[in-house]
């Protein structure tokens, strides 16, 4: 290795270290204060509470990278541009692509590295992380449940007024609110004086012992006219037990809530378990297709023709029977319209819900290799970014990476939620932000490595502002010249 290459290779990985070291300490703290409820007043030991941050860690890397070789390669670079170290190489007959040879290299191998990483250690840490959560609610089963608010486990949100114990286990004022299955909010609404958390060693089952309560379950008949009455039903108990399951806490960590458990797999597992899941989707809609397409059989059937020797339309068939007949015939149409149609919507809303969850899958598995080409477009964005704005330092480089990595990360998740909700392919949705900003990396690092500038001209917005302001003031001025005037000729 040549000493400009140690020189260059040097000097960015020390900005980059402690750009990344700062970042991932930012990052680090949104994480406590994302979890301070599930951390703070619970009685954990010194070791489980840095289990639990290192094990949280990983999934931080692939957000502080990009941007950290981003603002490390504008800094860099601007720094040698700003002390003319580029215009010492160029005299030298050293070229731009030439000085970022040595550290292009680098960043293909961190890119590679970044791939491992998102594919090897991230997974494991998300099974540690959710194993280490299920753990402490294992051990300390209250901790679970916080007191004075309500508290999502599973399909259920529950509010305990106060908790005793010496794990908190005994709970005094529990208020449940279960969901339905259907997803038509809370279903039913459970009051109790008491209850008792209770948890077995090597199980994913929490109980909960409810006493002297009440319980409220609204009722849906299925005619619209008895829904507004409103009808409901209450039962009031001496205990019920209730079993949560604790595998129910793998919710999405990007919306402040626990890791899903696809990402947990690496690039093998997803793809077979991708597979699995789309030969069960298809299998689903055609059982579905097959079931919804059977004909409807009438008890009563018409006579075979009317008096002209033809049906002419409905109205005759209809006319074949007796009024009686005529509406039993229309309420059993009725009903299985109304069954068909509700039938219809929750094959629909569950083949959907199985969608979105191939879709998630397919979003861990693109994620994997959109954190490594990252790392190259964030490179190829700010080295010649740099060296064309030709400024180092905290100050500029800053705003310019900033917004940069602002762009890239709100295109980013904005593709990964519409492909989650089948608005967009997956592969359209993880590799939007790369395709939009790829052709800015290219004209970059081609104005870089060939001395254009970079000019922004907003001549066409100072101008008609420049006019509209000169001829205000000439206005004024005129007015200001005839108000003298006046004056005069009256003084005179």
């Amino acid at each position: 290795m040549k000493i400009l290459d140690r020189y260059i290779l040097t000097s960015f990985l020390t900005t980059f270290a402690s750009v990344f070291v700062i970042l991932f300490f930012i990052f680090i703290l949104q994480g406590i204060w994302l979890f301070i409820s599930e951390l703070a007043g619970k009685n954990l030991d010194y070791m489980v509470v840095v289990k639990f941050l290192v094990f949280y860690s990983p999934k931080i890397v692939p957000l502080v990278l990009p941007l950290s070789i981003l603002l490390a390669s504008i800094m860099t670079f601007g720094s040698f541009a700003e002390n003319y170290e580029f215009a010492a190489m160029k005299s030298a007959g050293i070229s731009l692509g030439r000085a970022m040879k040595a550290l292009t290299v680098f960043i293909f191998l961190l890119s590679f590295a970044a791939f491992f990483f998102a594919n090897t250690i991230i997974p494991k840490a998300e099974y540690k992380f959710l194993n280490l959560r299920k753990d402490i609610l294992q051990t300390k089963p209250a901790m679970a449940i916080a007191e004075g608010q309500f508290n999502t486990i599973g399909n259920s949100n529950i509010k305990v007024d106060k908790k005793t114990g010496e794990n908190g286990e005994l709970l005094e004022g529990v208020t449940m609110h279960v969901k339905s299955a259907q997803g038509f909010g809370n279903k039913t609404v459970i009051k109790a004086k008491k209850g008792i958390l209770k948890s077995e060693e090597g199980s994913n089952i929490l109980k909960l012992d409810l006493i002297d309560g009440f319980y409220y379950e609204d009722v849906y008949p299925k005619k619209y006219e008895d829904q507004r009455k409103f009808p409901f039903a209450k039962a009031s108990f001496k205990k019920y037990t209730i079993n949560i399951d604790l595998t129910n806490l793998n919710k999405s960590q990007a919306e402040g809530e626990i890791v899903n458990t696809n990402t947990m797999l690496n690039v093998s597992e997803l793809n077979f378990t991708i597979d699995s899941l789309q030969k069960s989707y298809k299998k689903d809609m055609v059982s579905f297709t097959e079931n919804i397409s059977q004909g409807i059989e009438f008890t009563l059937k018409p006579k075979p023709f009317n008096s002209s020797g033809k049906f002419k339309n409905s109205d005759d068939v209809l006319a074949t029977f007796s009024l009686s007949e005529r509406n039993q015939i229309l309420e059993s149409a009725l009903n299985n319209v109304t069954s068909t149609d509700f039938s219809i919507q929750n094959n629909k809303n569950d083949l959907f819900e199985k969608k979105k969850n191939i879709n998630k899958h397919w979003i861990a598995l693109h994620e994997k290799f959109v954190v490594a080409f990252s790392c190259l477009l964030m490179f190829f964005i700010g080295a010649p970014l740099g060296a064309i704005i030709r400024k180092g330092g905290l100050g500029l480089p800053i705003v310019f990476a900033v917004l940069i990595f602002i762009i890239f990360h709100f295109i980013n998740t904005f593709g990964r939620k519409v492909a989650q909700e089948n608005g967009i392919p997956p592969f359209l949705g993880c590799w939007m932000s790369a395709m939009v900003l790829s052709p800015l990396a290219i004209s970059l690092t081609y104005r870089a490595t060939n001395d254009i500038g970079v000019m922004v001209n907003f001549d066409w917005i100072i101008e008609p502002v420049q006019k509209l302001i000169n001829k205000a003031l000439n206005n004024t001025e005129k007015t200001g010249l005839e108000d003298n005037t006046g004056d005069q000729k009256n003084e005179n």
